[in-house]
């Protein structure tokens, strides 16, 4: 292991790393090291390796250089454990961000700063560079759609915050002098959230068109150029995963941003499982004991029938709800890991007062919801708060595992072949054989289309298991 002064963040180190005048940065602690490893794996699968991550703590630095991935040390000295949306140490981190702007941009290079709950789906670059005019590319908190191609959104209709999850940096003077003046406002507030601080200083303008054409406009001191980057294909976690607007629009999407979203980490990692973007270890999809899923027996009635509101809605949510509560009896019984099945949600399910789908976007009713929508407090106590709670006192831990596990391509082929099919039948009659054996390992598929009264029954049979 080298020096730990090696490591500094130098324009020599940066310019190796940079590749036509671009480097694609992210930053994090310990804690978000298998976003880190996801997002560094993404980028290097798309042939980009421009790339550098800060490390805000040591252990993060020494396990990422082990692993051959470039980092450097942002001096941060940070907790390695997750420090929460919205906590102290969170907005400490949004400052290092802005430091790191204001770090990097003299050097000389473009900038695309990300953060790690992110993933590039689609190599960004010969995209950006469509817009070399444009001081800043910003990603937006847009849900209601402004354009229906590729082109920029349309900044006369983007009214939500500018997301600084995601976006690009040219080192002109108007850039610099607005990295300058933001990290002055958030060193002489603790109270200013990094975004907002920055949505309040580029909309002290907004206007006019730097052309008829490019979706560029003047803001901040009327000099800055800025472009915002459409929400259909470098998406929100609501234009992805409720609206799935890339879809609609028959676009391919460059980037995913798990925003919009309950059950804090635990709820972002499960989304990027649930798109199937997430890299686990091999032990993710070969656990001890097997796995069971089974598919529920939703009527036409609960889906579609009637006006979609909260009673609907939650006659619904709740039905599936009974399903997946026998399901997890099932596999505690079994000492299986569940696979979840797929949600569907009337109502969409936002922090402020709607309608039950936000007026203008293009959330269609019913839609498949994330887990998250319904199991916010089951995805953080299932995978956090359960894990080292004595067993004889609160029960054995149930495992779960996404809607989609069993399509991943990273499942073991030899997983994918140990199917076995349950289906209940009456002892007696012809072809029954009972039985109690569930100590093969592998994959239990229950029966299709399976309702609360059958999982109820297959949970009784297993009992003496």
């Amino acid at each position: 292991m080298p020096r730990l002064k090696s490591f500094r963040l130098t324009k020599e180190l940066v310019a190796q790393r940079a590749k036509d005048n671009v480097i694609i940065v992210t930053f994090g602690n310990f804690a978000f090291m298998d976003f880190i490893l996801t997002w560094v794996k993404h980028l290097t699968d798309l042939g980009v390796s421009n790339l550098l991550v800060g490390a805000m703590d040591a252990k993060l630095l020494n396990a990422l250089y082990w692993k051959g991935i470039p980092v450097f040390d942002m001096g941060s000295h940070i907790s390695t454990d997750d420090v929460g949306w919205g906590s102290p140490i969170f907005h400490k981190m949004g400052r290092q961000k802005v430091l790191l702007i204001n770090a990097i941009l003299p050097f000389g290079f473009e900038l695309l700063m990300c953060d790690t709950d992110m993933v590039w789906l689609k190599n960004p670059l010969p995209y950006l560079a469509r817009y070399p005019d444009a001081d800043i590319l910003t990603s937006s908190d847009q849900v209601v759609p402004t354009v229906v191609d590729d082109r920029l959104a349309d900044w006369k209709q983007v009214g939500a915050a500018y997301n600084i999850g995601i976006f690009h940096w040219r080192p002109t003077p108007p850039a610099k002098k607005l990295a300058k003046e933001w990290i002055d406002m958030l060193l002489a507030d603790d109270r200013i959230w990094d975004q907002n601080g920055f949505n309040e200083l580029v909309r002290r303008q907004t206007g006019p068109a730097f052309d008829d054409e490019s979706g560029i406009f003047y803001s901040y001191d009327g000099n800055l150029k800025l472009g915002i980057l459409p929400e259909s294909i470098f998406c929100s976690g609501h234009t992805y995963f409720v609206q799935a607007l890339h879809q609609q629009f028959r676009l391919q999407p460059y980037a995913l941003h798990t925003t919009f979203q309950y059950a804090g980490t635990e709820g972002k990692r499960h989304r990027l499982r649930e798109a199937m973007v997430f890299f686990d270890p091999p032990e993710y999809y070969d656990a001890p004991g097997g796995f069971l899923s089974f598919r529920p027996s939703i009527s036409k009635s609960l889906l579609l029938d009637g006006e979609h509101n909260l009673e609907s809605h939650f006659s619904l949510i709740n039905y599936q709800m009974r399903q997946i509560r026998s399901a997890l009896g099932l596999a505690s019984v079994l000492n299986r890991t569940l696979v979840m099945p797929p949600l569907w949600c009337r109502l969409d399910r936002l922090w402020f007062p709607h309608p039950g789908a936000l007026l203008g976007s293009m959330t269609r009713q019913p839609f498949l919801c994330p887990l998250d929508h319904v199991f916010e407090y089951a995805l953080v106590q299932v995978n956090v708060m359960l894990r080292d709670l004595p067993a004889e006192e609160f029960g054995p831990a149930i495992n779960i595992r996404e809607y989609s596990f069993l399509n991943n391509p990273f499942l073991p082929q030899r997983v994918r072949e140990s199917w076995l099919d349950v289906q209940l039948c009456q002892e007696g009659t012809e072809d029954c054989h009972a039985s109690s054996n569930t100590s093969r390992p592998g994959l239990l598929r229950f029966p299709k289309r399976s309702s609360e009264e059958t999982m109820l029954a297959l949970l009784a049979w297993c009992r003496p298991c």
